[in-house]
């Protein structure tokens, strides 16, 4: 249990709490609910970035890692864009935002069972995530603490923006590109692999 490794877990156990917080939003008054949920869906976002660096820096990389940190990562985003989709404060965009999310859930499905079986039938073929991928779930994470801090951050100045989510939309047709385009890029990339017997 190293040190990236308790970082994956600190990152699973920080899901939940990000839950509790937005599931208090009637008892933590605006926009403190907001503010701290956000902080804690930060803290998850940071040690996603730092337990890859260290592991890679250090050779700290175990089979426990290269499992967990994708459920980690997987089990951050997918929690959070559900709280939005069940939360009454983001039902302006409730609809979208489910198909949103169905897309996300759908790609990642769609991945890591090409990850499964190329690593299986293809030995030795690195399935590191490319430029696209880290776009990708930066994408997804910028859009969700948009989502939370454009009320807070624009709710007194340039109100317009927050009143009709300008930027919560604009990072959400991002996150929704990106994620469809590294998707494609990643089936075109390794289907080839999925027809070796």
């Amino acid at each position: 249990m190293n040190l990236p490794n308790k970082l994956t877990l600190l990152r699973i156990l920080l899901v939940p709490v990000f839950i509790i917080v937005m599931s208090l939003g009637g008892v933590i008054p605006f926009p403190w609910g907001n503010v701290i949920a956000a902080a804690v869906f930060l803290g998850t976002a940071l040690t996603d970035m730092l337990d890859g660096k260290i592991a890679r820096k250090y050779n700290l990389i175990t089979d426990f890692g290269k499992i967990m940190d994708p459920v980690a990562d997987k089990f951050m985003v997918f929690s959070a864009l559900i709280v939005l989709i069940s939360h009454e404060e983001f039902a302006y965009m409730q609809a979208p935002l489910l198909w949103v999310t169905l897309i996300v859930i759908f790609r990642e499905l769609v991945v890591t069972s090409i990850r499964m079986v190329v690593s299986e039938k293809a030995k030795g073929v690195s399935l590191a995530a490319n430029w696209l991928g880290k776009v990708k779930t930066v994408s997804q994470i910028t859009f969700i603490m948009t989502a939370l801090l454009e009320p807070v951050l624009f709710g007194w100045f340039l109100t317009f923006i927050s009143e009709y989510h300008i930027l919560t939309f604009a990072t959400g047709a991002f996150m929704t590109v990106m994620t469809v385009w590294s998707g494609i890029n990643y089936i075109i990339g390794y289907g080839k692999y999925l027809t070796l017997k």
